[in-house]
């Protein structure tokens, strides 16, 4: 992503905020989403404060400095809490060219559960073997930039976290791979809950066959670029307005 053309990010952004509405993982006007623009992921794209993601726009996300909170005193401030997340990570993790926090339903149940461990029982799940963290020192509503640095040192060595009491947060080299890494979490957290409510013993892989099928989805890099160009073809057909 570095070097992107700003515009080119802006509309991809957007397709990923329609998208997720039209998935289910929004929630109310909260949740958010950014993207970094300059080389050193300082300066970033985000979502308006309290803008639906069905709504959301190109030319309405946020260009934003991650060194300046003066916007904070600005007559409309992004939300609080997304600055001190999204403000922090960019500003501590440059390889972070996108990042995307949801209280997405399934993901969010399994992170509030005593153990949110994403247990390895299928190729879905197992792609997540040894590529998470978790965090489980749940500190209320983020509202200072301490919790949101707290948050990217947790996430410097992994794309996703886990975040107990709360939901999931995603990172990625491109919009796409960070959208592709949150599409198939809530599917591997969809198919962990409805295993769970079976109340059948679960059939979890081995350690060394979870790590195998982890490996085993790198060679798939570029699958989230071509799941992502098709979706913004379907929306291209039934509301371009992303666009604008």
């Amino acid at each position: 992503m570095e070097g992107a053309d700003e515009q080119a990010l802006r509309v991809e952004l957007a397709a990923v905020f329609r998208l997720a509405a039209k998935f289910g993982w929004h929630e109310s006007v909260a949740n958010h989403f950014s993207a970094a623009v300059s080389e050193n992921g300082q300066i970033f794209l985000l979502n308006p404060r309290w803008r639906h993601f069905s709504q959301v726009r190109a030319s309405e996300l946020l260009l934003l400095d991650a060194n300046d909170d003066s916007i904070m005193n600005e007559p409309n401030p992004p939300d609080l809490s997304a600055w001190c997340i999204h403000g922090a990570v960019h500003a501590a993790l440059p390889n972070v060219r996108a990042f995307l926090h949801v209280h997405s339903p399934y993901a969010t149940v399994v992170a509030s559960l005593q153990d949110p461990t994403i247990v390895p029982i299928d190729q879905n799940t197992a792609r997540f073997f040894g590529e998470t963290a978790y965090d489980l020192e749940f500190g209320g509503i983020a509202d200072d930039m301490e919790e949101g640095r707290r948050l990217a040192q947790i996430m410097k060595e992994h794309d996703v976290l886990m975040m107990g009491n709360h939901g999931v947060a995603v990172g990625g080299t491109t919009i796409a791979e960070a959208f592709e890494t949150l599409y198939y979490l809530e599917r591997a957290c969809q198919t962990l809950v409805l295993a769970y409510s079976t109340g059948q013993p679960l059939s979890v892989l081995s350690d060394d066959m979870a790590a195998k099928v982890a490996k085993g989805w790198k060679q798939f890099a570029g699958m989230g670029q071509a799941h992502l160009d098709q979706w913004m073809e379907a929306l291209d057909k039934e509301d371009p307005s992303y666009r604008d």
